[in-house]
C-alpha cells in the first residue's frame, strides 16, 4: 500500500487536463481534489437558494468527470498512461489498483480473450466475423489497459521493457537455430 500512496503523491495533477483546476496538499494521498466554489455574488439577478446551492458544487474538473474524447486523442501509451491514471483518480479507485489486483484482473482479461476464439479452427481464427472481430478488439483494450495501469504502478516503461525482452529473445532464438521452427531454446543443440 505505501508504494501505491507514493505513486499517487508524486503524480502531477497540474499538467492533467482533468484536474488542471484543482489544488491537492502536498505528501497527501491523491482522493478528490479541492474545488474553487462559485460566489453568490456572482450570479447577478439569481435568487440566493440558487446561488448557495451553486456555491457547493464543483466543477467538472475536480468532480472527476472526464470530459469526452476523441477517439484519436490517445496517441502514445504515455497519454494512454495518464488518461488511466486520471480515470482511476477521478473515481477514487487508487485503492484498488493494487499490482496484486491489477494482476489478477489482467489475468481475467486475457482469459476473456480466448473466448471468441473458443472452438475456432486456426482458419477461422484468421477471419473472424465483424461481431467476433469487435469482442476481440474489446478484450484486447481492456488487457492493454490493465497492464499499462500496472506498468505504471510499478514504474516500468513497457517500450523498454519490451526492447529488452525482445533483444534477449533475439540471442536465446538466433535466427539460424529458430528459423521456421517452435523448438524451445533450451533444446537447441549446441553447436
Amino acid at each position: 500500500m505505501q508504494l501505491i500512496r507514493q505513486h499517487y503523491a508524486r503524480a502531477c495533477l497540474k499538467t492533467s487536463p482533468i484536474f488542471k483546476d484543482c489544488k491537492q496538499p502536498p505528501g497527501q494521498t491523491i482522493r478528490r481534489p479541492a474545488t474553487p466554489h462559485i460566489k453568490a455574488a456572482a450570479l447577478p439577478g439569481k435568487d440566493v437558494a440558487l446561488a448557495g446551492r451553486r456555491e457547493c458544487r464543483k466543477s467538472d474538473a475536480c468532480r472527476g468527470i472526464m470530459l469526452p474524447m476523441s477517439p484519436h486523442a490517445i496517441d502514445s501509451l504515455d497519454t494512454l498512461r495518464l488518461r488511466i491514471r486520471e480515470f482511476a483518480l477521478a473515481r477514487a479507485w487508487e485503492r484498488y489498483h493494487t499490482p496484486k489486483n491489477l494482476v489478477m484482473a489482467l489475468s481475467v482479461e486475457a482469459a476473456e480473450l480466448l473466448e471468441p476464439f473458443q472452438w475456432l479452427t486456426a482458419e477461422q481464427s484468421q477471419h473472424l466475423s465483424a461481431e467476433q472481430h469487435e469482442a476481440v478488439r474489446q478484450e484486447i483494450a481492456d488487457v492493454l489497459i490493465y497492464l499499462t495501469r500496472l506498468a505504471d504502478l510499478l514504474d516500468i516503461d513497457l517500450l523498454g521493457a519490451a526492447a529488452d525482452k525482445l533483444a534477449l529473445n533475439a540471442r536465446k532464438y538466433p535466427i539460424d537455430k529458430a528459423h521456421g521452427n517452435a523448438i524451445k531454446y533450451t533444446d537447441f543443440q549446441n553447436d
